[in-house]
């Protein structure tokens, strides 16, 4: 009985929110799922910001920013405790209130097998899937972190005139289209600037939620992010998948010996 006990005491012990076919997949590029791990940020949005204004709402802005930055050092700190060496599979939570922006990031902190507790410095972290982020090393590329974007910008009053005139009319309204064009290329200026802060080559799993406030109509808002990536050696390797032909029921048609 000593002796079971011992071995279940030191054996080691994994929460994670990958897939059986995804700690597979790990496994089978040498890495291997170690903790779940969290980081989550609330920042504040001062009073009378979303009222009538012109170019961008600087204030929503630098709060997203800010929310999205300090979840993710707290997403690589609680990795860096887990022993682990990145997050991958980070599900990503934002919501924009009138008074505050939340931001919360969940994913499972990985490390190569055996490997040695690294610092914070060179934690990543990654949106990518487990099998995703597999077929990424198997490639020869590496995950660098995650990079983000926002803007928050006034779409600028339409004069009484031009609302009478255009009630009839099938018109594009240019006030909310050129809105939307400055936010998405601040917005993916700031990913970018991010991306290369990071000293990648390329923005993978790009993800984008724009369009006006529900409680701020004139308000629009464009919001991106996405992992960062670089080449690991000198040339991409290339990879021959094989074909999965599912002749049951509907599954993940991937399997870790297509990686060998």
């Amino acid at each position: 009985m000593a002796s079971l006990e011992s071995a279940s005491a030191s054996a080691t012990t994994t929460t994670s929110d990958l897939s059986i076919d995804e700690e597979l997949n790990l496994h089978s590029v040498g890495w291997q799922p170690v903790d779940l791990v969290s980081g989550v940020s609330v920042f504040s949005v001062s009073m009378g910001i979303w009222n009538w204004g012109q170019g961008e709402i600087t204030g929503a802005t630098k709060a997203h920013e800010n929310a999205f930055s300090h979840a993710i050092e707290r997403l690589q700190r609680d990795a860096v405790r887990a022993g682990g060496h990145g997050v991958v599979g980070v599900h990503i939570e934002r919501s924009v209130h009138r008074s505050h922006v939340e931001v919360s990031l969940v994913g499972t902190a990985v490390r190569p097998i055996d490997a040695v507790p690294i610092g914070p410095d060179k934690i990543f972290t990654s949106d990518l899937s487990g099998r995703d982020f597999s077929l990424l090393i198997a490639a020869g590329w590496q995950p660098l972190g995650l990079a983000h974007g926002s803007s928050f910008v006034y779409a600028p009053r339409r004069q009484i005139s031009t609302v009478l005139a255009q009630q009839s009319q099938n018109i594009e309204l240019t006030n909310y289209t050129n809105a939307m064009y400055v936010a998405r290329e601040t917005a993916m200026e700031r990913l970018q600037t991010t991306a290369l802060a990071l000293a990648g080559t390329g923005v993978v799993q790009v993800q984008v939620v724009e369009g006006p406030m529900s409680f701020a109509s004139h308000a629009i808002s464009f919001a991106t992010w996405g992992t960062v990536v670089r080449l690991r050696g000198d040339a991409h390797r290339r990879m021959d998948p094989q074909m999965v032909l599912p002749m049951n029921d509907l599954h993940v048609a991937f399997e870790a010996a297509t990686l060998q």
